[in-house]
């Protein structure tokens, strides 16, 4: 009997001991995934931004390609920072859908690639700011802090993306 005991205080002991560490791991490993996926975005961004700056038909598409490029690779340098310190291989280029996107942008041109370009961005950075303000509600994480950081940045570029929208409609289309 005292030597089941012993084995189950043991195991007990064993479990308290490693459950921090297995949550610790759990958190880092979520943190990962979030940061692999905003570098990806950030690349992306990047991309478009060099396109818009190229394909933009308006100066304002063309101004918001600059900020994007800009303001994404800026980030961009902060997570892949960030990614190295936490032990992981950060990734080195957009994710397949981010390619498919811009390679369809690229085909664009004139007036229409300005509204897709818009429309884009709009539903890409409302999307990105969900999941940057999921990942900033985590604590004692370090891509928490940055993804809390980044969001002020995302949600000035979901307003310049909606002002671009909003003139790419007509008035009778509102």
């Amino acid at each position: 009997m005292m030597k089941k005991l012993f084995v189950s205080a043991g195991l007990v002991a064993a479990l308290v001991c490693a459950a921090p560490a297995a949550w610790a791991q759990n958190q880092n490993t979520g943190g990962q995934a979030f940061l692999k996926k905003a570098i990806e975005g950030n690349l992306a961004e990047v991309e478009m931004g060099k396109l818009a700056q190229q394909k933009g038909n308006s100066d304002g598409v063309k101004s918001f390609g600059k900020t994007l490029e800009q303001d994404h690779s800026n980030a961009n340098q902060k997570a892949m920072s960030l990614a190295k310190d936490m032990g992981m291989t950060p990734p080195t280029e957009p994710n397949r859908k981010q390619k498919a996107d811009y390679n369809r942008l690229s085909k664009l041109s004139g007036d229409k690639f300005d509204r897709e370009f818009a429309r884009h961005m709009v539903t890409d950075h409302k999307q990105d700011i969900k999941e940057f303000q999921k990942e900033a509600k985590k604590t004692n994480e370090r891509p928490a802090s940055f993804a809390n950081d980044t969001l002020p940045t995302l949600q000035k570029h979901l307003d310049m993306a909606q002002q671009l929208e909003g003139k790419g409609k007509t008035t009778g289309s509102r």
